[in-house]
């Protein structure tokens, strides 16, 4: 099974004398981001607006993490110059 995965490209394999060490190609947060992105295109209409307000109705997210996550979302846009 982890042959297949290397073959399609999502692995790569160093040998250690007779044993194979898989390791991920992709960084895990771009795994991450790619996974987000799909389960908000497939589950949310494509709506980031409704995973994040389906994640505070379900109690994945607080107040707290709310605020913390505003605050640097606003950090990233001041560093890639958007304003609003």
């Amino acid at each position: 099974m982890l042959s297949r995965v290397e073959e399609k490209g999502h692995l790569r394999h160093a040998v250690s004398g007779r044993t194979f060490i898989y390791s991920a190609v992709e960084a895990p947060q771009s795994l991450a981001i790619r996974a987000v992105r799909q389960i908000v295109e497939k589950f949310c209409a494509g709506s980031v607006e409704q995973l994040l307000v389906g994640m505070v109705t379900n109690d994945l997210i607080d107040a707290a993490d709310l605020r913390r996550l505003a605050g640097k979302v606003a950090k990233a846009r001041t560093k890639k110059g958007e304003t609003k």
